[in-house]
């Protein structure tokens, strides 16, 4: 076997795998959701402001030299903060505000800019609270990969937000 016999074989393995990685989902959804003794109300109140927010942190429970430096208005639709932490730098802002629910807009820089939304339902004693994430994989084969375990690694992170939430409300 020749050195361009191995390294056209070497080329061709990798071309079918990048070209394997397009069929999975472009699109991946995570979603973890808790009942909880609480007002819908107060739960938004918090979920919709920069500083509210940071009560329920999952990110700052584990990483309490977390940076965080609130932006915009206090509370509503263009509040937000920017952080800098051990798992990464960006921004997330309060893009709409709903009577069930707070949509967020997540700037993870070359990691990419996914949504999120914390929402209630009132149900009798409490609400159930739904937290999910959508992430748009785009065409990049590694980030096509990443989707598959997406829902293992921020599953937990959004488990440990709603813990969080429990505990500050």
């Amino acid at each position: 076997m020749t050195l361009w016999t191995i390294l056209a074989s070497g080329a061709g393995v990798v071309a079918i795998a990048a070209a394997g990685s397009l069929l999975l989902p472009r699109h991946v959804h995570v979603e973890r959701e808790a009942t909880l003794q609480a007002a819908p109300e107060a739960i938004l109140a918090l979920a919709a402001s920069n500083t509210g927010y940071q009560q329920f942190n999952p990110y700052l429970s584990v990483d309490p030299a977390l940076k965080i430096d609130p932006f915009g208005p206090p509370s509503g639709v263009g509040s937000g903060f920017a952080f800098d932490g051990k798992d990464g730098t960006g921004t997330q802002m309060v893009a709409e505000v709903s009577d069930g629910a707070v949509h967020y807009e997540i700037d993870l820089g070359a990691m990419g800019q996914p949504t999120q939304i914390i929402a209630v339902d009132p149900l009798e004693g409490g609400v159930r609270v739904t937290w999910s994430m959508d992430a748009d994989m785009g065409f990049n084969p590694v980030g096509r990969v990443m989707g598959l375990f997406l829902d293992g690694m921020i599953g937990k992170t959004l488990d440990r937000g709603l813990s969080n939430l429990a505990a500050a409300i």
